[in-house]
């Protein structure tokens, strides 16, 4: 059975994104022990709350360096909603901080031009190109979202879907074994489980 665990480092919705992941057939294993996250075969980083404490929680306990070789052994890894901009080289979030530099990039306050933040709501998501993390959901699709800041990808390729409040932003990446969601998933309904379902079919197939 292909094995997924959830990086515990203390900030996020985790037993709800447990519960998603129960809820699509694929029980996930909580946890902060390396030895774990080593073994699985597929991360998932959830996150809420502000970049820079998120990074100090996970360099603290060791496990940015663990999410990194993870990554970099070629196992998928995805990050929901803070663990998606995470993912980056840095944020400008409070003092700002560097992230996990999986992605090249930087992530910056939304722009919604007069709306305001945080953005809290349901979006639609438009698809930029195919991927297997949103194979067989529509276009556009509807996804709960919660964020003040926005992933700025150095690479525009790597976009996935983009989303709009007041301005166009970045709501999905991929490149590579390496995903990210801005939105959150596990508060998504249907399409929401659909896109973790496919992330587990993702991690079957590099586990077979």
């Amino acid at each position: 059975m292909t094995a997924i665990a959830m990086v515990d480092y203390g900030m996020g919705n985790r037993r709800s994104v447990a519960k998603a992941f129960e809820h699509v057939g694929t029980p996930i294993a909580q946890t902060s022990d390396p030895d774990e996250l080593r073994a699985a075969d597929g991360l998932v980083v959830p996150g809420v709350g502000a970049f820079p404490e998120a990074m100090r929680r996970l360099r603290a306990l060791g496990l940015d360096d663990v999410v990194r070789a993870h990554a970099q052994a070629g196992k998928p890894v995805i990050g929901l909603c803070l663990g998606m901009q995470l993912l980056f080289e840095r944020s400008v979030e409070h003092e700002g901080a560097d992230g996990l530099g999986l992605l090249a990039g930087q992530v910056v306050r939304l722009d919604p031009r007069g709306l305001k933040l945080p953005h809290i709501g349901w979006n639609s998501v438009r698809w930029e190109r195919p991927s297997a993390l949103c194979d067989g959901l529509p276009d556009p699709a509807a996804f709960y979202h919660v964020h003040t800041f926005v992933a700025e990808p150095d690479d525009p390729s790597i976009v996935l879907g983009r989303g709009d409040y007041g301005s166009p932003f970045v709501s999905f990446v991929a490149s590579g074994n390496v995903f990210g969601a801005q939105c959150h998933p596990e508060k998504s309904s249907t399409h929401g489980l659909a896109l973790l379902r496919n992330f587990v079919g993702i991690c079957a197939s590099v586990h077979a």
